[in-house]
């Protein structure tokens, strides 16, 4: 690390400009984008951005046929309602983050609260459904429940025969449009176009620690314990005080909690660079590390070579990078276990007996071709459970062999892997062509696109430095992404999207006179452009470099005027910005920077920069997220937390909760005036199962 921040005091911090430019991500049923067709849909009237193409049209169209309906007004619900599995927004329609749905979620009136959808929603388009259909018997109807052993109780019903009433109908079918989440009120979702809201008057921090870390996690048991680790490969359990108790992060570093040193090359964008925690760990004691080894210094380092000739890809041609010779580093996902240890994982503080450092496997194992870009970050998903690794393109000025957009290369990739079913045996592992001791998601992309390695969930990356989830909204995985000679991005990641590098790097096309493999046409492939985007070269003028790192929705009630806005940061820069989306749940996003200042009673004195109030960061590396969902900066100067605007005098005028609701449910899509709690939801019938950067580190210096 040493070494690092030795290069990187080189440089200077000036403000960062963004540009305001935004673009709309709305998703559909499966995770997917949703994409502009070739030919118009003949059966569902949807345009633009759709969610099916016309083989998904023809089969709605026949599906619908069966359902042999003779009434005109019933018939035309019916078609619509069939047809919303093309909208742009389906996922929100049929809440695919509750229960698996047959049909879309349908206006009630009655039940609508804070809406950011268009007026249109506020019809009660349920009753209209019933008042139309209650009484014309349907073939298959999408509103039939299931029996005992999965067989329609009719092949042929009438909403009457299932339900006594209009609003027992609409009890489990109807729904609120909330903000965030959208009800099927007969055609197309519209947003509203704009909302109201001023930007926070300044953030304000506190120093709770001097150290100086790339990441923090959250105990899983909820409490006010959260893991911290370091570049070199030492990871703590430390303690994070109440708001305004004047008290510091506990954290004994003579005593961490797992010690990798020997085992992780720490240098530039190499080291221990991610950790996550297994969703049961509570229970079972599982816990990984992402991190960089060389193979010369530890043999157990050895695995394949992510240049190889399935790619083509010969290593014996690459030149040596920063003195390593390629594939001389590996990106390496160990399993540990906390468990059969002197450690009482229940009772125990900061003040820890570290653990035995054994691994109990080696998820996956994968040789650089170059000593940067590796990202590096693991996480579990919200829903799924599964391992989510975001890796970069390998390095090298440009992608000159263009991993990124090669879908036989796991460089410049996200990947998501199940690492609960492993794999019996090396046999099985070399047959089905894997990296280690995990097995692919059946839903993975791979299923749909055979031309993809099944380990894959997105791809177009350069170098993705910090991706989270929303806690409230699992869907929207946001990921910062470092650009090349231009361009800083923030993307929303979903399954199979492709995000354009190193055709493009950020909004533009790329061109690089130093690639040895001719680019790729724009035409060849479908990207998707950034929510966030910023000219990196306004970062640091003198230098002409910048480093984007990602954060988080804010989702504390501590600052409550900053609820709902991604913040990130930029490694060269002592500010912070957010992304505010408008209308909620379009993906349209407008960026604000904020001012920063320290709190007078911060546990620690804060250094500011010369003639400024702002603090002294020296280089945001990271973000960090609590159990009380505040937010931390990881940074080379220490470890800040935000806390309430008042105690820097901005001013919020929600801060004393005048006018603000801590709103858990409000963004959630299984939101509230949705009724799907009965035990009725769980005999729905579902025609349609709903599958499921710190190579940032001065990479171009």
């Amino acid at each position: 690390m040493a070494g690092v921040l030795t290069m990187i005091f080189s440089f200077s911090c000036l403000l960062l400009v963004h540009s305001p430019r935004c673009s709309s991500h709305p998703l559909c049923t499966n995770f997917r984008a949703p994409f502009t067709v070739k030919t118009t849909l003949s059966f569902c009237q949807y345009n633009g951005s759709v969610c099916c193409n016309s083989t998904e049209d023809l089969q709605l169209r026949n599906r619908f046929k069966s359902m042999n309906v003779s009434a005109s007004g019933c018939a035309s619900v019916l078609k619509s309602i069939l047809c919303s599995r093309c909208d742009q927004y389906s996922s929100e329609l049929y809440r695919i983050e509750s229960v698996p749905r047959a049909v879309p979620v349908l206006c009630n009136s009655s039940v609508s609260t804070r809406s950011s959808q268009s007026p249109h929603a506020k019809i009660d388009y349920c009753s209209e459904v019933w008042d139309k259909c209650h009484n014309v018997s349907i073939m298959s109807s999408p509103f039939a429940l299931l029996a005992t052993g999965g067989i329609p109780i009719k092949s042929t019903s009438k909403l009457t025969d299932l339900w006594h009433s209009k609003g027992a109908f609409c009890e489990e079918f109807g729904g609120g449009s909330d903000d965030g989440a959208t009800c099927f009120s007969g055609g197309p979702v519209l947003l509203n176009s704009s909302e109201n809201r001023s930007p926070p008057s300044g953030i304000c921090l506190e120093k709770i620690g001097n150290g100086s870390y790339l990441n923090m996690v959250a105990h899983p048991d909820g409490s006010n314990r959260v893991f911290l680790s370091n570049q070199a490969g030492k990871l703590w359990l430390a303690t994070v005080p109440e708001q305004e108790s004047g008290e510091t992060l506990g954290i004994d570093e003579s005593n961490p909690f797992l010690d990798i040193t020997d085992e992780v090359h720490s240098d530039g964008g190499l080291g221990l660079l991610g950790v996550a925690f297994h969703p049961n760990f509570q229970q079972n004691g599982r816990f990984f590390a992402s991190f960089n080894c060389d193979k010369v210094r530890w043999p157990k380092c050895s695995g394949r070579c992510s240049c190889n000739t399935d790619i083509g890809c010969d290593p014996s041609k690459l030149s040596s990078d920063n003195g390593g010779q390629p594939c001389q580093y590996h990106s390496v996902i160990a399993e540990f276990t906390a468990n059969g240890t002197t450690t009482n994982l229940s009772s125990f503080r900061f003040k820890v007996t570290r653990i035995r450092p054994v691994e109990v496997r080696r998820i996956l194992t994968m040789g650089l071709p170059f000593t940067t870009h590796h990202g590096g970050q693991i996480l579990f998903g919200l829903n799924d459970g599964y391992l989510y690794f975001m890796m970069g393109d390998g390095g090298g000025n440009g992608d000159p062999y263009n991993f990124s957009q090669n879908k036989r290369s796991l460089l410049g990739k996200i990947m998501r892997l199940d690492i609960d079913t492993i794999p019996t045996g090396a046999k099985y592992i070399n047959e089905l062509h894997l990296w280690g001791n995990y097995s692919i998601p059946e839903d993975n992309p791979f299923y749909e696109d055979n031309e993809l390695l099944p380990e894959i969930w997105a791809m177009g990356f350069r170098s993705p430095w910090r991706c989270s989830f929303d806690s409230e909204r699992p869907s929207y995985f946001l990921c910062a992404d470092v650009g090349q000679d231009r361009y800083e991005e923030v993307d929303i990641v979903t399954k199979g999207g492709n995000y354009g590098w190193r055709v493009y790097e950020g909004p533009s096309i790329y061109n690089s006179s130093s690639s040895s493999v001719a680019n790729k046409s724009s035409n060849s492939i479908n990207a998707i452009f950034p929510v966030i985007v910023y000219n990196h070269s306004s970062v640091n003028r003198v230098e002409g470099s910048a480093a984007i790192t990602g954060g988080y929705f804010y989702r504390s009630i501590t600052d409550s005027c900053l609820y709902g806005r991604y913040l990130y940061a930029d490694l060269y820069a002592d500010a912070l910005w957010s992304g505010f989306e408008n209308p909620k749940g379009s993906g349209n996003f407008t960026t604000t920077e904020h001012p920063v200042e320290c709190a007078n009673d911060s546990p620690i004195q804060c250094t500011t920069r010369p003639e400024s109030t702002s603090p002294a960061f020296g280089f945001i590396f990271s973000f960090g997220q609590d159990n009380n969902k505040d937010i931390f900066l990881l940074t080379s100067s220490g470890v800040y937390r935000i806390v309430r605007p008042g105690r820097c005098n901005y001013i919020c005028s929600t801060e004393n909760g005048t006018g603000f609701t801590a709103p858990g449910s409000v963004v959630d899509p299984p939101s509230s005036g949705s009724k799907f709690s009965n035990s009725l939801t769980l005999q729905l019938l579902v025609f349609y199962c709903v599958s499921f950067f710190v190579n940032m580190f001065l990479d171009r210096m």
